[in-house]
């Protein structure tokens, strides 16, 4: 199931893509969003779409899994002592991006575990990445669905953690490799100073929208520390302008200003 938040002309286009791959079997549905309502909504559309499933791999676009990377994900779920699995992802060179992660709440931090090929212990993943991960039922049921307040950013962070709080736990299957093109759509990668309002904005709202959700009593000494940690980032850096937009999103964070900026085009 593909969920398009494009509009109807980009759904138009995407099913006449898919038809001219040749025999498929039957061709995955392609689910129209016409407002780009943010990545949580589209994901929380196909989960409603296919109620009767027992897990579900949520797959950004801008991926590339290996042909065995579900089966092993979903071998790995079928053990029974985790209830979301992720895995190896890779930038476009070939290094490990990210194996799930961790969260820093005194910073308002994600920090990556990419350290070599040890898997993660399950005690040090804090979230899994939403480019890839395979949520069982059991998952959703203790967590519900992704909250669609965030738009973009951060969205799977706090849905792990407000799992984990509820008992849910989190694995990642280290052999289950998928490609990533981080950021090729909203400007979140390369130079600092290239990187985009739209990034950058919601990056810093969001971590404070985390804080706000998941940990409000360390609100004061998280948002001081992301603070400082957004200077260290942009400022000293002489990312002027990402700076700004750092700031703007920072304080929206403070404000629990949440959905989409109204600065977004739809």
């Amino acid at each position: 199931m593909i969920c398009e938040n494009g509009g109807e002309s980009a759904c138009e286009e995407i099913v006449r893509a898919l038809r001219t791959l040749g025999d498929l079997g039957t061709l995955p549905k392609v689910v129209c969003e016409p407002m780009n309502p943010g990545y949580a909504a589209g994901v929380n559309r196909c989960m409603n779409e296919t109620p009767a499933a027992d897990a579900w791999w949520i797959l950004n676009p801008d991926t590339l899994p290996a042909p065995d990377a579900l089966e092993l994900m979903c071998v790995r779920l079928s053990r029974g002592d985790c209830d979301a699995v992720g895995c190896t992802l890779r930038n476009g060179a070939g290094q490990i991006e990210s194996r799930g992660g961790r969260w820093n709440p005194w910073l308002a931090r994600a920090i990556s575990l990419d350290a070599g090929n040890q898997a993660a212990a399950p005690a040090s993943l804090s979230y899994l990445s939403g480019a890839s991960m395979l949520v069982g039922r059991r998952f959703l049921e203790r967590a519900g669905p992704m909250r669609e307040d965030y738009f973009l950013y951060g969205e799977e962070v706090e849905w792990c953690l407000r799992a984990k709080a509820r008992g849910a736990r989190l694995a990642v299957e280290n052999d289950a490799q998928v490609q990533h093109a981080q950021g090729t759509t909203t400007g979140s990668v390369g130079a600092v100073t290239q990187r985009s309002r739209l990034a950058v904005f919601l990056d810093e709202r969001n971590k404070i929208l985390i804080i706000r959700d998941c940990f409000p009593n360390l609100l004061p000494v998280a948002s001081a520390g992301s603070l400082v940690m957004l200077f260290m980032r942009f400022a000293r850096r002489g990312a002027w302008a990402q700076s700004r937009y750092a700031l703007q999103g920072w304080w929206d964070g403070l404000l629990n200003r949440r959905g989409k900026p109204s600065w977004v085009a739809a």
